[in-house]
């Protein structure tokens, strides 16, 4: 009973000292790992880099201590950061106070929903992702996640569009205006020193070699190199106008939102209160800001775009000061510093006493030093239904990776699973997760796979993986404030190559047509409705649900004749001869109430189409289960059959549907010498009945010659 409510007492059967070794050196190789890889994905999510260390500190932990893989690495990963930034957009501006809030909340949920499923014992719900769904959508997502790094690989800034695929080209227009090339060389650097040292040696942790390398050469070099000005050091009076009209349509924007705010609470009150003319009065004032909303919103963005867009010289003023002019107005006489330098331009107004202008690299800046302060989120009834849909589906797509990384790990490792105590473990981590400010994590395939190969022995290897980022982020995060942006693109693009499973389509269309389709589909519609990856999934589940209706609602009915090999198969398939008298009919599937007339109809086909019919044998063998309408369908279709001259009888009826037969008088009605235990019984007691002086004695397609003999 201890072990089943903790199961890390297990762990410690036959442990000793050298095992302890083992497992604090493959939580340390992992944490070299994980540090890097948890702040590139949290930047995938939209929150600071610091928050992907704070989801590295509780839940790898907890997920080991609660969970039955011994193995599992958990922590961020790709998709599951993805998803979290594709549900908290709609809600607030990414990085925002109001954002990470959400990010935490919606941990928090995930964390619930799964450990209810474990604690109920419905671990098997996760199955309603069948795998073409998953495969398209993971290798949507895998181009998604890679393309989304772009923009900080060449080092520009665009605003996101409505749909991915937009905000691409914003992208490659500006890379196409501009591109920093110390950044981007320092992603492609990264990329050659990780892919490198994998093909060199798998075990040296070559993004912890990268990210050391990177972050060298960036104090070294002066990587970073921005500087605060005041709006009078720029020097051209057009664009200065551009940046006051810029913050006045930002402002406005700020303004209409408060308004807007109150007046859902007063449009809440009016409801309240059934005031009528008050409720369409407030819907009439909200249109209109929204309206205006949008309008300055395409204003703003057209601002921001042409502001981004100018390049400044440094130019050198008598004080040693410099002055920023637009490149296309330097003249010729003029000293500068050499440097390109931009506007650093977001979401709000510029202070005109400082602004930032930005003449080297993007680095990821001051991380908070000391641990995430312990609290439980807020709960908010308006956001949490907004939120739950998406907690669904990342409950189900992050436990989906973390059950089929764990089952490869078992397989290898001959260790025992339990998926439902895994969904435990998950629910906490990201229950507990949430309380140290996590946004929701799962088990991560390449951190898991390190963790393996070091030799981990037990789950207190992640516990040391916890302790390492505890030490770095008590200790040593200044150290990681020269570490370039595009490298911690670099990372994530080097780690989504793996979830790239092109063969996957094909395989799915070699099983069946329709599963290759399906696969297919959710790939496009994942990739053309992202960043709402939630359409492309649900559109996958519904194909997927409907095929699987559809084949329920209409099985498999086929008429068994004689083949070569003597076995009675499927006579259309096979091309084989059928006996005119007898027609063994085989039904795959259960029977009720959805399928129950087809099984009818068919039976009536076959009556129209067979003149000389005699006997029906209904072979029972593929129907496992049985409802009322079933049942019932049966009992009329005796009568019906025997009605027109056809007997009729059953062949190897299991157990389960003989009980349901036996409470509702079945045999009685059908007669229990016709329900025959196999289909060669059926055969030999039917054959002689129906073949008498006739001419198809002995040349029955049913009957082998031996049976003549």
């Amino acid at each position: 009973m201890l072990e089943k409510i903790f199961p890390f007492l297990g762990w410690f059967k036959d442990y000793n000292f050298a095992s302890f070794k083992t497992d604090a050196i493959s939580g340390l190789t992992v944490a070299l790992v994980l540090i890097p890889q948890s702040m590139a994905y949290a930047q995938l999510a939209g929150l600071p880099p610091y928050y992907g260390l704070y989801a590295s500190f509780l839940p790898p932990m907890i997920a080991a201590l609660f969970g039955s893989s011994r193995q599992l690495a958990t922590g961020p990963v790709a998709v599951v950061s993805l998803m979290t930034a594709a549900s908290l957009e709609p809600l607030a501006t990414a990085g925002s106070q109001g954002y990470i809030t959400y990010a935490i909340l919606l941990a928090l949920m995930v964390g619930v929903f799964q450990l209810s499923l474990g604690l109920l014992r419905l671990g098997l719900v996760v199955n309603f992702l069948s795998h073409p769904v998953v495969n398209g959508f993971t290798n949507a997502a895998a181009i998604i996640i890679a393309s989304s790094q772009l923009s900080k690989m060449f080092g520009v800034y665009v605003d996101k569009a409505g749909h991915h695929y937009e905000t691409i080209i914003r992208v490659v227009q500006a890379a196409v205006h501009y591109t920093h090339w110390p950044t981007l060389f320092m992603g492609a650097a990264a990329f050659a020193i990780m892919y490198g040292l994998r093909w060199l040696s798998p075990k040296i942790p070559n993004v912890l070699v990268a990210v050391i390398i990177t972050v060298v050469i960036s104090w070294s070099t002066g990587f970073e190199h921005n500087t605060r000005v005041s709006l009078s050091r720029i020097e051209d009076a057009q664009l200065q106008n551009r940046i006051m009209e810029f913050n006045n349509t930002v402002s406005k924007i700020a303004d209409l939102s408060d308004d807007r705010a109150a007046s859902y609470d007063r449009l809440t009150k009016d409801q309240q209160n059934h005031n009528i003319v008050g409720v369409m009065n407030t819907e009439h004032m909200v249109n209109i800001i929204n309206f205006n909303i949008v309008q300055l919103k395409k204003k703003s963005h057209e601002l921001r775009r042409e502001l981004r867009n100018v390049l400044f010289a440094g130019c050198l003023q008598p004080d040693g000061s410099l002055a920023f002019i637009p490149k296309n107005k330097v003249a010729a006489d003029m000293k500068c510093d050499g440097r390109i330098w931009r506007i650093k331009i977001g979401n709000s107004p510029l202070k005109k006493d400082d602004i930032l202008m930005m003449g080297g690299g993007n680095v990821i800046g001051d991380i908070p030093k000391g641990l995430p302060s312990l609290s439980i989120p807020k709960l908010n009834l308006k956001v949490l239904g907004q939120l739950f849909p998406y907690a669904i589906i990342i409950s189900l797509l992050g436990f989906m990776e973390a059950i089929s990384i764990a089952k490869a790990m078992a397989g290898k490792t001959g260790q025992r699973l339990d998926p439902n105590q895994e969904l435990i473990g998950q629910g906490l981590a990201n229950i507990v997760g949430s309380i140290g400010k996590s946004y929701p994590t799962s088990g991560s395939f390449s951190r898991s796979a390190v963790n393996l190969q070091a030799g981990a022995v037990s789950g207190l290897s992640s516990v040391f993986t916890s302790l390492a980022v505890v030490i770095v982020l008590l200790f040593f995060t200044p150290l990681l404030y020269h570490l370039p942006q595009s490298v911690l693109a670099a990372v994530i693009m080097m780690a989504v190559l793996g979830l790239i499973n092109m063969s996957g389509f094909l395989h799915a269309w070699k099983a069946q047509w329709y599963d290759g389709l399906i696969s297919i589909i959710t790939f496009i519609c994942t990739l053309g409705f992202a960043p709402h990856l939630d359409k492309g999934i649900m559109i996958g589940v519904v194909l997927s649900l409907s095929i699987f209706l559809y084949k329920m609602m209409r099985p498999t009915v086929a008429s068994l004749s004689r083949a070569e090999d003597h076995a009675l198969r499927c006579a259309k398939s096979h091309g084989l001869a059928e006996c005119k008298f007898i027609a063994m009919i085989r039904f795959d599937g259960p029977l009720f109430f959805a399928n129950a007339s087809y099984l009818e109809d068919k039976i009536m086909e076959i009556m129209r189409n067979k003149n000389d019919l005699k006997h029906i044998v209904i072979v029972s063998n593929g129907i496992n289960d049985i409802d009322a309408s079933g049942e019932e369908t049966l009992s009329l279709l005796v009568d019906r059959v025997r009605s027109a001259g056809v007997d009729i009888s059953l062949s190897g009826v299991n157990e389960s549907v003989m009980g349901v037969f036996k409470r509702t008088h079945l045999p009685e009605k059908i007669g229990s010498h016709h329900i025959y235990p196999t289909m060669e019984k059926a055969i030999e007691a039917i054959y002689k009945k129906t073949h008498t002086d006739n001419e198809e004695e002995k040349d029955c397609p049913l009957i082998p010659e031996c049976y003549f003999v």
